[in-house]
């Protein structure tokens, strides 16, 4: 029973310091520059009031990243990850015209 106990602690603790690594190595990750090709083709902007209205009319004030569905971190975190970017951080305060409002 013991051993039983020793790799389950083992493994948990392995299991726990993988998870703190990767988080650390997300909150490394580049945030997404506006000339990338992707950006372009979206119309990212990191900030979202400066979007282009004329080219992106589906966009509308108030709308922003944090308030995305896609946006994977908290509404107050300042950068998060976004499936539209992978492995790449988008502004909570950004846009781009994958936008789709959380419920």
């Amino acid at each position: 029973m013991k051993s039983s106990r020793r790799s389950f602690l083992i493994t948990s603790v392995g299991v726990a310091a993988t998870v703190a690594l990767s988080r650390q190595a997300f909150a490394d990750a580049p945030k997404v520059g506006e000339s990338e090709p992707t950006a372009q083709a979206l119309g990212y902007k990191a900030d979202a009031t400066k979007v282009d209205k004329a080219k992106f009319a589906k966009y509308a004030a108030g709308q922003d990243c944090s308030n995305c569905t896609f946006y994977q971190g908290k509404a107050t975190d300042a950068y998060a990850a976004c499936p539209m970017f992978p492995g790449k951080q988008v502004a909570g305060k950004g846009w781009c015209s994958a936008y789709n409002k959380k419920a």
